[in-house]
């Protein structure tokens, strides 16, 4: 996992860097308009944060799929979504009049719990750890 992780905030962080300094650059792809650049300016941040977050979330993901906890993971994405994450975006962006950045905000908060959740999973859980045999060749090596 600590790898995979490792690589998945390395690539995070390339997207989100160049995103972070070239946002005007990639809005300008799609459209001529300053209205809609600026309003890909003002939601940059958001999308920042989604990105980091993102990056840990999918890795846990895949170490909950990969053991053998679907269903709990399941019940987590569940949970933290519609329980947690909606609520808070449908607080946002309606009640409060946020709109699309209300409804996103609601969206981070749920898979930063979704993300602390899985995590909390995976530290939690007995990992037992392989160890080589003493006869196995030496040039063999085992990446667990």
């Amino acid at each position: 996992m600590g790898v995979t992780l490792r690589l998945s905030i390395l690539q995070a962080l390339a997207v989100v860097l160049a995103l972070a300094f070239g946002h005007n650059i990639w809005a300008a792809f799609f459209s001529n308009s300053p209205s809609i650049i600026n309003r890909f300016a003002s939601m940059t941040p958001l999308l920042l944060i989604s990105i980091t977050i993102d990056s840990f979330q999918g890795v846990l993901s895949g170490v909950a799929r990969g053991s053998g906890w679907q269903l709990l993971a399941m019940w987590v994405n569940m949970g933290t979504f519609y329980f947690i994450g909606m609520p808070i975006a449908c607080l946002l962006g309606f009640k409060f009049k946020l709109y699309a950045k209300g409804l996103w905000i609601g969206l981070i908060c749920g898979l930063s719990c979704q993300a602390g959740a899985l995590l909390l999973i995976t530290l939690s859980r007995k990992w037992i750890k392989i160890e080589v045999s003493e006869d196995v060749d030496r040039e063999t090596r085992i990446f667990v």
